[in-house]
């Protein structure tokens, strides 16, 4: 005798009655909001589809900066490279090797806002680990050095080029934040 057994649900088949019943109560209630900014289709088992669409939550477009007056990023990121202050190119950004000053000697624009952190260490080890892995890889390959030299060189070069951009992308990353007016850098101009 063989019993019968119901058939199995398996998690994709929950999920989309979940997403279904999500779907069905976004028809009924347009109260539920969603952040996905794209349109998405979801499929029921049954094969009926419903459109889900995201509503508007606010209207920004009175918060956008006219690009008249707008910062310009790509400038003010270079003068940060090199580490002078973003709004006027002139004035030094650093006073030792990562403070930052208060406000720029020349132009007074505040620089205390920036939010620098964990950027440009991220970058740099980003940066120092694309650029030396395949160098380390070709001088392998290509010359066979012992391996204590191989160690030396490298080891110097990764410490040379990680203190060498460590000021800059601070630098960088200050005039990004100037520039997009992030952390306060948007009160004065």
């Amino acid at each position: 005798m063989q019993v019968k057994r119901s058939p199995k649900r398996f998690p994709s088949q929950k999920m989309k009655k979940v997403f279904g019943e999500i779907a069905a109560s976004c028809r009924k209630d347009d109260s539920l909001l969603f952040e996905s900014r794209a349109v998405s289709q979801i499929v029921q088992p049954e094969g009926r589809k419903f459109l889900m669409t995201d509503t508007q939550f606010e209207d920004i477009s009175s918060t956008r900066i006219d690009p008249a007056t707008d910062r310009p990023v790509k400038t003010a990121m270079l003068r940060g490279w090199k580490r002078k202050c973003p709004k006027c190119g002139s004035g030094d950004l650093l006073r030792s090797y990562l403070k930052v000053h208060d406000s720029c000697s020349v132009c007074d624009q505040e620089l205390r806002h920036h939010r620098a952190d964990d950027a440009p260490a991220y970058l740099t080890i980003l940066l120092v680990g694309h650029l030396m892995a395949p160098a380390l890889h070709v001088a392998y390959v290509e010359f066979r050095p012992e391996p204590l030299t191989l160690f030396t060189i490298f080891a110097v070069g990764c410490t040379g080029l990680s203190l060498y951009l460590l000021p800059r992308l601070k630098g960088a990353v200050v005039g990004f934040q100037w520039a997009r007016r992030m952390h306060g850098f948007g009160k004065e101009d």
